[in-house]
């Protein structure tokens, strides 16, 4: 009996990590065992590429990496991931809790692509991952759509406003604007469950987008 893999999607300063220790006391108190994984992997030899990517070993814009090879650093480290780490919980029937996966790819190595080559690249990672590499699919994918301006202010604040510390993906504005428009295109065409995370430039309380989570997920758990 398979288990459950509910992905943690968002741009870099959205809430996730607050919000998957609130999901994760929401699981404890209804006694529900499950597993929480964050990607990429850092800790991990099989991240090296991604490391190198992001430190801007090969160019200093996202950019300058094309989207299939830059899909292919991270597709190594799920793939490790899955299958070193999470497997036996998730065969064994366990609720898998996952910060980024596969759909992290979906739109921020979408920006690299003509608009006119979106499906067919959405339609690539989805065989290249799921079915070539053959690691799950999710059961749900919950994104956090917090806007730019407000997570770099959130991310500076977690830096305790050292800007350098922010890498390639972070830093770049403009790069960030085009993931949240290419997210909200993935969120419509693969059914993600998009989640309002600001009001008026200010973050909601992350109760409120805990509680909506929650009830978003709580059939399929």
């Amino acid at each position: 009996m398979k288990g459950k893999l509910i992905v943690i999607e968002g741009l870099d300063g959205s809430g996730k990590s607050t919000q998957e220790k609130m999901l994760e006391e929401r699981l404890k108190s209804a006694r529900k065992a499950f597993t929480h994984i964050k990607l990429p992997n850092y800790d991990d030899d099989a991240c090296i590429l991604v490391k190198q990517y992001l430190a801007g070993r090969f160019g200093d814009k996202p950019g300058d990496v094309n989207a299939y090879a830059a899909s292919s650093f991270y597709a190594v480290d799920r793939y490790v991931s899955y299958n070193c780490y999470w497997k036996e919980d998730y065969l064994g029937g366990g609720i898998i809790i996952a910060d980024r996966y596969t759909t992290s790819n979906a739109y921020h190595q979408l920006t690299k692509t003509p608009a006119g080559e979106w499906d067919s690249y959405l339609a690539w990672l989805d065989d290249f991952e799921y079915e070539k590499l053959g690691i799950p699919r999710p059961d749900a994918v919950i994104y956090l759509d917090m806007p730019v301006e407000v997570s770099q202010k959130l991310m500076t604040s977690r830096y305790e406003g050292d800007e350098s510390k922010k890498d390639i993906h972070e830093k770049d504005m403009e790069y960030l604007m085009k993931c949240r428009a290419a997210a909200d295109y993935v969120c419509k065409k693969q059914g993600w469950i998009r989640i309002d995370c600001a009001r008026d430039g200010e973050p909601l309380a992350p109760e409120i987008i805990n509680s909506i989570i929650y009830e978003s997920i709580e059939k399929i758990l």
